[in-house]
């Protein structure tokens, strides 16, 4: 049966050694990715590597530090990268598209839903859709981390059946095995737990910016969107498939049978919260286990500049996240009433929709 599917590759996986773009990688990436489209697959792959592929060929001798260095690397990388994989794949008689995306993009629903309708048609034609960060625009605190997010977001995003994220590891194991021999790898994780990150470690290489933390970061988005997730390698002809068949060199990440609204995965991964609230112990148990809504007597709090409408994220005692949700309340209005019992906050603002200060409707745990 014929899915969507989303791969990522890391820098890692298509740069040697000393810099820049190894060939023989891209036209083995392309080979496994036309396999894919042969069984009849919609195929989007999440490429990183416009920064590696870049830096030598501009006059860097190593992976530049800078912010204004590394923009300038992608810009010529960039188009490097895209040519190699457009070259790779129109041997197997396919055609490419570049899309270039930052965090924005995905904050500004609109924006979002324009560059879903483009990658939708893209597919319907028959094209892959190639997409990657736009590292000449994007600034390091609102960087995707090695696109193991943006991969994540963009499977919610499509709906797609299957997440396949690239590495240099054959999966997630209990401890380094390259340290430890004793280390046992997960084939399958029904839930990402505390100690499931715990066995993450940083980054593996000089030349990618992302470690396994931020592969089950990704896993972790797209489960919660109903999209189940392998972390592994692909090294041999049909390995790709292999994976599809359960079979694959990694670990599995399983997902619930029903998916959270896109608007709620907008909400809690998407959305770029403009305030913090910060509750009480009462508060936090009835938005994490009662099922409530977040009323004023609550709050013990707040940080940041919002108007209702605007996306917070709710914090508890401890500097704990717990989720996010829509405001109903203007910052100065919230200031106002913050700690009163529900009669006397009626009357005072009379100008509020709802009592509530998030609804439950819009809200989202994330703790």
């Amino acid at each position: 049966m014929s899915s969507r599917i989303v791969v990522k590759i890391g820098s890692s996986s298509l740069t040697t050694d000393e810099g820049g773009l190894s060939m023989e990688s891209i036209l083995f990436f392309a080979g496994e990715l036309a396999l894919l489209r042969a069984q009849g697959h919609e195929v989007l792959l999440v490429t990183s590597g416009a920064v590696a592929a870049g830096f030598r060929e501009i006059g860097y001798a190593s992976r530049p530090k800078l912010l204004h260095e590394k923009q300038a690397a992608a810009a010529l990388g960039q188009a490097l990268l895209m040519r190699a994989y457009q070259n790779a794949l129109a041997a197997h008689r396919l055609t490419a598209a570049q899309i270039l995306l930052t965090r924005s993009d995905f904050a500004n629903r609109k924006r979002m839903n324009n560059a879903n309708m483009t990658i939708q048609e893209l597919l319907k034609l028959g094209v892959i859709p190639i997409i990657n960060e736009n590292d000449t625009v994007s600034v390091d605190e609102l960087k995707f981390g090695d696109n193991d997010t943006l991969s994540a977001l963009v499977a919610n995003m499509v709906r797609a059946q299957q997440l396949i994220i690239l590495t240099d590891m054959d999966g997630l194991y209990t401890a380094d095995p390259r340290k430890s021999p004793d280390a046992v790898k997960y084939e399958e994780i029904l839930e990402i737990t505390d100690e499931i990150y715990r066995m993450a470690g940083g980054a593996g290489s000089d030349v990618g910016t992302g470690g396994m933390r931020s592969k089950i970061d990704a896993a972790k988005i797209a489960t919660r969107g109903g999209v189940p997730v392998f972390i592994g390698r692909v090294n041999e002809p049909g390995d790709m498939m292999k994976v599809l068949q359960q079979a694959g060199s990694g670990t599995y990440f399983a997902t619930q049978l029903s998916s959270l609204p896109m608007k709620k995965q907008w909400l809690g991964f998407m959305s770029s919260p403009l305030g913090r609230i910060v509750v009480d112990p009462g508060a936090e148990e009835a938005l994490l286990h009662g099922g409530h809504s977040l009323l004023p007597v609550g709050i013990k709090r707040i940080e940041g500049s919002f108007h209702a409408g605007d996306v917070v994220e709710v914090m508890n005692s401890h500097n704990e996240r717990l989720g996010r949700g829509i405001v109903n309340y203007d910052e100065d209005q919230l200031q106002s009433v913050i700690g009163l019992p529900s009669s006397q906050v009626i009357g005072m603002i009379g100008e509020v929709n709802r009592l509530e200060v998030i609804h439950r409707d819009e809200w989202i745990t994330l703790k």
